[in-house]
């Protein structure tokens, strides 16, 4: 994420070292040993990538899994290229990977980590037909425009679609606290409200009020909240099952 868009928030980010082995060196030391994804990221030799330090732990608890497997990725948002260029390292050449951005710009960046398409991340059809394009997908990384209602329609139209098994990640969500993207503390509309429906839509067998998100509906069997991450597991809900084991049982 750009620092541009802590523009006219209380919130103010620790100043960036700039120095590769200090950016590596810092990660390590609050995060402890995540990996080569780390190296991709500050080896990285493009045109610029961005990341917060915290992300990278993240990433390799919520993905390494998915290596050296046959994987369709798709990462909202492109931006200069370089995250596509870290996820093609890091997943390696059989992956799958896609980009989208509303910016026409980012088409340059098209067939050289990754698949790029030009369209909006609201645009149901458009994500419909990326999809299909990928031929399915397993992991969707939410980096796009971070306002609350795109989050939102983006959500609708590719968890579904989602792979079982699979991984949906949405980041940067300090915007849900900045009216700028539609979001804030008291505001219905912060995502942070829907993750609370959310759990209640998965605990649906212990009250009577129904499921309030239908696209997700028996699908959610996690939901992890991070710093300014959140990421959903993919699956099927069961409803849960207890038994009592004794002696009497044998």
């Amino acid at each position: 994420m750009s620092t541009r868009h802590l523009k006219g928030s209380k919130f103010k980010p620790a100043t960036e070292s700039g120095h590769r082995a200090q950016i590596a060196a810092d990660i390590d030391a609050k995060y402890g040993p995540v990996g080569d994804l780390v190296q991709f990221f500050v080896g990285h030799a493009g045109e610029g990538i961005n990341k917060w330090h915290h992300y990278l732990p993240l990433y390799e608890r919520y993905l390494c899994h998915w290596r050296n497997r046959p994987l369709r990725f798709l990462e909202i948002g492109v931006a200069k290229g370089g995250s596509l260029d870290m996820w093609r390292n890091y997943f390696g050449p059989d992956a799958i990977i896609y980009g989208i951005d509303i910016n026409p710009n980012c088409a340059r960046y098209n067939g050289v980590s990754a698949q790029v398409r030009i369209g909006s991340q609201a645009d149901a059809r458009f994500l419909e037909s990326v999809v299909e394009e990928m031929g399915g997908v397993d992991v969707v990384l939410d980096d796009g425009s971070h306002r609350m209602n795109h989050i939102r329609d983006s959500l609708a139209v590719l968890f579904p679609r989602l792979s079982l098994g699979g991984t949906y990640i949405i980041e940067d969500l300090h915007a849900a606290y900045w009216k700028e993207f539609g979001g804030g503390v008291s505001e219905p509309a912060n995502i942070f409200n829907t993750v609370r429906e959310l759990i209640d839509d998965m605990h649906v067998w212990c009250h009577d009020n129904g499921i309030s998100h239908a696209p997700t509906a028996g699908q959610v069997t996690g939901i992890h909240v991070h710093d300014s991450v959140l990421v959903l597991d993919k699956g099927i809900a069961h409803r849960p099952v207890r038994s009592k084991v004794s002696a009497d049982t044998l």
